[in-house]
């Protein structure tokens, strides 16, 4: 069964993949329609997360807000889709790197970094660092269910050398790296809930306590890699920009959780800033104190 359903999506991702940009946003918008209006798709947690993380805007400021968020879903879903065929002179000029000359400095330092990320705008399109540095750019990422779909969304963000890990495997991919001198960039998207058995901190995200993923932190101190986040922006449709900003260079001589911390008040600072690009399907306040 996983096959046949993978059988009949590929074609049409691929051609899909192929329109000319002005029909395959005319696309999204039709996307827009059913999934919002027909649909629904997950309007309760969405509504449930803004009035929670946003209690100071007006009903009216949050339908709107509500209604850009589903209009950027299916363009972000659609975009990683083009990411199949699009070439990097393409992709370079969609998702801009506004200081790639801070990635000649690590290299120069030696030291591999860790690259913490928020499922905010367009983290798929991040893959494009590895155009801007000599780095090995390491995605960890959650395996999907159907292997058809696991193995076509390793493909694409694995373009442009990119190497994916899955959770499990991350430290010893890192260790390994680490023995053999390959320098590396290791990208996590940390942002949303850990499982209950994972829960090892709690933190204020958007005036609400909940658990937060420490596990970025761990690794950086355990292998004294350099901390940066990736400050990305959507400048207009199918267009972002991504700035790094260095939150720890010395993650050995930082206090337990505070990088953890200044991680997630850059994540805060991007959702007051245009809280449409959010991933607010996810149930990121599920567990709360």
């Amino acid at each position: 069964m996983q096959f046949l359903v993978f059988l009949i999506a590929y074609p049409l991702l691929w051609l899909v993949s192929i329109l000319p940009f002005p029909v395959f946003y005319a696309l999204s918008d039709v996307l827009y329609f059913l999934m919002y209006y027909v649909v629904g798709y997950r309007k309760k947690t969405v509504k449930a997360n803004l009035a929670l993380a946003l209690p100071n805007r007006t009903d009216q400021e949050r339908l709107q807000i509500e209604k850009k968020f589903y209009h950027h879903l299916c363009d972000l879903f659609l975009e990683m889709t083009k990411t199949m065929t699009m070439s990097s002179t393409e992709m370079n000029k969609r998702f801009v790197i506004t200081n790639p000359e801070l990635l000649k400095e690590y290299e120069k330092k030696g030291k591999s970094i860790m690259l913490l990320a928020s499922h905010y705008a367009s983290w798929e399109w991040l893959i494009t660092l590895n155009l801007n540095t000599s780095f090995q750019g390491v995605g960890v990422y959650k395996k999907l269910s159907n292997k058809y779909f696991d193995t076509l969304i390793k493909d694409i963000r694995s373009k442009y050398n990119t190497q994916l890990v899955v959770t499990r495997e991350t430290i010893a991919l890192i260790s390994s790296n680490q023995k053999k001198g390959i320098l590396s960039i290791y990208g996590l998207a940390s942002d949303q809930s850990p499982k209950n058995d994972r829960i090892s901190h709690w933190d204020y995200f958007m005036g609400v306590e909940v658990p937060v993923h420490t596990g970025a932190e761990m690794l950086a101190k355990k292998y004294d890699l350099s901390v940066l986040f990736a400050k990305v922006e959507k400048t207009k449709r199918g267009h972002y920009k991504a700035t790094l900003i260095p939150l720890s260079d010395h993650p050995k001589l930082a206090a337990d959780f505070d990088i953890t911390h200044r991680f997630i008040q850059e994540v805060e600072k991007q959702i007051y800033q245009a809280p449409e690009y959010y991933f607010w399907t996810h149930k990121r306040w599920k567990h709360q104190r």
